[in-house]
């Protein structure tokens, strides 16, 4: 058989196009900002992980502008030979400070945080547990891993410790790692019963803080800031592509374990490093996050108004306690149909099928932004009133 023969019979893409219902990859002619134009016509963003509205500062802009003008546009190299700039040991120190842990280490991408991180530490006699709903960069991590993964139902402590209870007598070592905020549903991690349970059975527990840092805790270090159990966290994890404004990821915590996964990930060791413009740009958000709470107190205020609303309207919205407020929908078709209405009135939003969730809980995406204006938000809430009757969701 041909191998690009599966790739000639798969039509689905073809026939979405052709009916109107294909949402993605969507060319966007300006910044990432509350608003964006696409083919001339300008759309409110609520389909973006701009948390913080930091892509569009002009001090973000010209902290990259000034990276790129000193050291130039790349590294053409890794960390571990040509590729590690002062800016990028900088950031390390600021990061390992602002999550108050002894070490960090930036990664290229957040995908390949996790995928490096949980790789070179999980050998062939450990074993992973993980939440159903985990993002797919930590599945990629586990299936590359020597150890063998088993998942626990999503946010469920009492399946976990079935699970723990069956391994307890396991000579190898035991990683527990989640998601913080989980990307989809938006909801936040049960933190204070995961760490009654590694007192009790004592796993190393990691955490994807990608939608929690610059997000959740009073300074926005993230989940463990949120619970207070910032020191029972034994790997942080967190992204640079959603509050931070920029492309990256970074692992944090103890400064042998970050030395050790420093000298074993290959997704850090064959990968070309973070660009000096993208690493300014961090170090720049984290600045402006320190000096600017009122940043975060207005996304929480405009997450409040819309989640609010939402219900208030007969929306199910899940469990979202996050700026993540999933409108579930069920019917695949159903929620195609929603996303184009919603974008026919210039409203920029994420249609999500399975296997992204759960089969029969597809949803329309929503996230907010501390960037984005009253005016915007009730123009989104008139338009998904008025698409909720019409669907019969409300």
């Amino acid at each position: 058989m041909d191998l690009f023969e599966k790739c000639y019979k798969d039509t689905r893409v073809d026939e979405a196009i052709a009916k109107g219902y294909y949402p993605y990859f969507k060319a966007i002619q300006s910044g990432a900002g509350s608003t964006v134009m696409i083919d001339g016509k300008k759309y409110i963003m609520i389909g973006s992980n701009n948390y913080l509205g930091l892509t569009q500062d002009p001090r973000i802009k010209e902290a990259a502008i000034d990276a790129l003008e000193t050291f130039g546009s790349g590294c053409t190299g890794s960390r571990f030979l040509n590729g590690t700039l002062i800016l990028h040991e900088e950031l390390e120190e600021k990061l390992a400070h602002f999550v108050k842990k002894e070490a960090a280490l930036v990664f290229s991408t957040g995908f390949q945080t996790n995928q490096g991180t949980i790789a070179s530490l999980v050998g062939k006699d450990d074993l992973i547990l993980g939440d159903r709903e985990n993002h797919a960069s930590i599945l990629e991590g586990c299936r590359l891993s020597f150890g063998k993964t088993y998942k626990y139902k999503h946010n469920d402590m009492k399946d976990l410790e079935r699970l723990l209870k069956n391994f307890d007598s396991n000579t190898g070592g035991k990683l527990v790692v989640t998601d913080g905020v989980f990307s989809m549903g938006g909801d936040i991690v049960n933190l204070d019963h995961l760490v009654e349970l590694k007192k009790k059975y004592n796993f190393r527990l990691m955490l994807d803080d990608a939608h929690s840092c610059g997000v959740l805790g009073k300074y926005g270090r993230g989940t463990g800031e949120h619970f207070d159990l910032e020191d029972d966290v034994d790997l942080i994890m967190g992204t640079f592509s959603k509050s931070f404004a920029s492309l990256g990821g970074f692992i944090a915590g103890e400064a042998k374990v970050i030395q050790y996964i420093k000298h074993n990930a290959r997704a850090l060791i064959f990968s070309a490093s973070m660009p000096p413009s993208a690493v300014a740009t961090v170090n720049k958000a984290l600045d402006i996050l320190k000096s600017e709470p009122e940043r975060l107190e207005r996304l929480w205020t405009n997450t409040a108004k819309m989640r609010k609303a939402f219900q208030e309207m007969g929306f199910n919205t899940g469990r979202s306690q996050t700026p993540i407020i999933p409108l579930i929908i069920g019917d695949d078709m159903k929620t195609f149909g929603f996303w184009k209405l919603l974008f026919e009135y210039g409203i920029f939003s994420n249609p999500v099928i399975s296997p992204a969730v759960e089969p029969g809980q597809a949803l329309i995406r929503t996230s907010y932004m501390a960037t984005h204006t009253d005016d915007e938000l009730d123009h989104v809430l008139e338009i998904v009133f008025k698409l909720g009757k019409e669907f019969g969701l409300i």
